[in-house]
């Protein structure tokens, strides 16, 4: 039985209108895109229009070798060509062949380069890449695939932290690792992302730096919320910090259901409108992490991977001054007749309240509503502890507080007269040295109301590098084993090998470690893989 153009579903001969999705199989899939049922490569069936920018366009497509729905995405730089009704083949006029030439390579380097990546988990797969028709397509894995914003929805219209955590951990690592290939994705969002049967996110939409900024040849796509301000300026360098941006954006949308404002708006108004209730949600060092990635100016943004990942790590610190401010603000007042009992209150408890209490009415002035909201500056030495107090008021003439990150504890004692609270955990830093200082609260800059012993600092001290255990991984499929790496946070490689006991495809063990070894997090580890046994000579006759 013929296959439905707008499902790839079986259909009878004698119907044009699938009773699965309603498509009408009598109509014409027009120029410039490829006639329904073409066949590519000698075994891809094309069917339906899925997606279109600037550059390429992605087909509803089908093997009909292994019975497989895949997506097919044809290079298809629209304005450089010409493709009439029925046809196939692509017509470059003379003046536009120079300009076709270097961006169709462009697009078929930027995807070769793209499945050498060892570790392809979190990624939508690439199955085949060729050249036909004057163009080049690549083939995608389509099938059991949920799209994010479904998922979302589907979810109540948000993720919780806990849940939005180890979906997004891979897809950082993902990002990580095409930039240490020299390419970029600049087009993370939730139109780009997919949840397997099992649970995992995917990313897909990968074009070329040319279709993800204004300023070039081709006609750009940018998603709207998602695109860093740099890429709606004509030819500007895009980096790791643009990525950065997509990422938190996409996270954003995740936690509070929706996207933050085009960056065109937000150059009027930078502002992240969070609601209260939303904030009281989420812990307070995602919230401070997803301010931090959005910063308008790139240079001021989240600046890498490791930084992204130790700001969206979680401090008991953060959770206990936010705990006792909370606390200190629903105290009732204190009734007339009880001021003679007030008066005999230790005075060093008085100035602590105090201290919150001031804290608390400056935080709660321009935390997330002022334009200068101190939420929307970058942490410095990768803090981890909330930026709700990091500048003083314009009016404030008072002393302030002194920066102590990366220093150690007896570099405060020397120089702080007050109270010392050391987060009793400390917490783990790739990036901040074992003993020296992470972050601190209140933050460097902001207003010191009370002198002397009555001041409070509270500190957060490193730990250096957390080692993980490696898990066990042997006999496990490489991608299983790479799943169950990239989990724990690692950056998986492959080697293969022969071997005479395990099977082929499968894995040996990890070179120069075993399981239970622990090795810092972010590390990248290789995977032996088995080719199976080596045929010999005499074998082979």
């Amino acid at each position: 039985m013929p296959l439905c153009m707008g499902c790839l579903n079986e259909i009878p001969a004698a119907d044009s209108v699938c009773k699965v999705c309603g498509f009408d199989n009598s109509e014409k899939q027009t120029a410039p895109f490829l006639p329904f049922g073409t066949v590519l490569n000698y075994k891809y069936v094309v069917a339906r229009n899925l997606e279109t920018n600037g550059e390429s366009t992605r087909y509803l497509g089908y093997d009909n070798k292994t019975g497989k729905v895949l997506a097919i995405r044809e290079f298809l730089p629209m304005g450089l060509f010409d493709r009439g009704d029925d046809e196939t083949k692509l017509f470059v006029t003379p003046q536009d062949k120079e300009s076709f030439s270097l961006a169709m390579d462009d697009f078929k380097s930027y995807y070769e380069t793209l499945n050498t990546l060892t570790d392809k988990t979190a990624m939508i797969n690439i199955e085949d890449i060729f050249t036909e028709n004057n163009t080049v397509y690549v083939v995608e894995e389509n099938d059991d695939l949920l799209p994010f914003t479904e998922y979302v929805e589907h979810n109540g219209g948000h993720l919780e932290w806990d849940a939005a955590r180890p979906l997004f951990m891979p897809i950082i690592t993902l990002i990580e690792n095409i930039h240490k290939l020299g390419i970029g994705h600049y087009a993370i969002s939730p139109a780009n992302l997919y949840v397997t049967s099992g649970g995992k996110l995917k990313l897909g939409g990968f074009s070329t730096e040319n279709e993800r900024k204004r300023g070039t040849m081709l006609k750009s796509q940018l998603y709207s919320g998602c695109a860093a301000p740099e890429q709606y300026m004509d030819n500007q360098k895009l980096d790791i910090p643009t990525d950065i941006y997509g990422l938190t954006a996409t996270l954003f949308y995740a936690l509070t259901g929706k996207l933050p404002a085009n960056a065109k708006e937000r150059e009027k108004d930078p502002r992240l409108l969070i609601s209260t209730n939303t904030v009281k949600r989420l812990p307070p060092h995602v919230v401070t992490a997803l301010a931090n990635g959005l910063q308008m100016k790139s240079d001021a943004r989240i600046a890498d991977f490791d930084e992204l990942r130790a700001q969206l790590s979680v401090s008991s610190t953060v959770q206990a001054i936010q705990d006792e401010i909370s606390r200190t603000a629903s105290m009732t007042p204190i009734k007339r007749e009880d001021e003679e009992q007030r008066s005999r209150v230790n005075p060093t408890v008085v100035g602590l309240i105090a201290t919150l209490v001031s804290l608390l009415l400056f935080a709660a002035i321009g935390l997330f509503w002022l334009p200068t909201n101190p939420l929307m500056g970058l942490f410095t030495n990768g803090s981890t502890v909330p930026a709700t107090l990091a500048a003083p008021t314009e009016d404030w003439t008072g002393p302030v507080m002194e920066d102590y990150t990366g220093k150690t504890l007896d570099d405060v004692k020397a120089s702080f007269q007050g109270t010392i609270k050391v987060d009793a955990d400390g917490a783990y830093s790739d990036h901040i040295e074992k003993g020296k200082i992470i972050s601190q609260e209140p933050a460097a800059g902001s207003p010191v109301y009370s002198a002397g012993s009555d001041a409070v600092i509270y500190v957060l001290i490193s730990k250096g590098p957390e080692l993980v255990a490696l898990p066990d991984v042997v006999d496990k499929s490489y991608t299983a084993a790479a799943e169950d790496l990239t989990r724990l946070g690692f950056i998986a490689l492959q080697e293969v090998e022969y071997s005479d006991t395990v099977s082929e495809g499968k894995v040996i063990g990890i070179a120069e470690h075993s399981a239970g070894d622990k090795i810092e997090s972010g590390s990248e580890v290789t995977l032996k893989v088995s080719l199976g046994k080596q045929k010999t000579s005499s074998s082979s006759n």
